[in-house]
């Protein structure tokens, strides 16, 4: 065999070997922003479970409410619905009526002295404010996860790779600025 055969074989190799990274590296930002969707999805279901406990205990005080009880339950559902399915559209608005819901709650919750006394209304309130800061900091890092996949497979050479194996952009987890607002439960209980 002469040089000129060896040296396109070497090439060939490196080329092939190229190909291999940038397709290994292409699926791990896949799986990561699988990952980043799990750690949100696996505190919205925490956040769900905890929901009903909340609108139980405010029952049994808030007899004549129940309009706002109920809103917070169909927010819940929308938001359940939405993460279920995977569609990250829909999950913007159902997590905005949620948090409105919530917001409504804690405020009406000020008329009924003996409700906020309640020591399971209280863990409760002081538990779903912990998941929703940490749902906050996890869209954060989803978002990130999405960009860095998108950016890449529309990278040369990346995109060369990604569109041979089908790689697909991801959807940013978006609100509105008045959904990327924090509900303050705390404000709402010192007014």
């Amino acid at each position: 065999m002469e040089i000129g055969t060896f040296v396109t074989l070497g090439i060939l190799v490196v080329i092939a070997f190229y190909g291999i990274a940038i397709y290994n590296g292409l699926v791990n930002l896949k799986h990561g922003v699988t990952k980043a969707w799990a750690n949100i999805d696996v505190l919205m279901k925490q956040r769900h479970d905890e929901l009903p406990k909340l609108v139980e205990t405010c029952k049994q005080y808030m007899q004549y409410e129940q309009e706002t009880l109920e809103r917070v339950m169909q927010a819940r559902a929308a938001v359940s619905s939405a993460r279920e399915q995977g569609d990250i559209g829909a999950l913007g608005g159902a997590e905005n009526q949620l948090r409105l819901g919530l917001g409504n709650l804690f405020a009406v919750a000020e008329a009924y002295p003996e409700l906020k006394a309640n020591e399971t209304f209280q863990h409760l309130q002081s538990r779903i404010s912990g998941l929703e800061n940490s749902i906050a900091d996890r869209r954060e890092f989803y978002n990130e996860s999405v960009n860095n996949n998108n950016v890449r497979i529309e990278q040369f050479p990346d995109l060369i790779i990604a569109r041979m194996f089908n790689f697909k952009a991801a959807e940013l987890l978006e609100f509105s600025a008045e959904e990327k607002q924090d509900v303050d439960l705390k404000s709402l209980f010192n007014g």
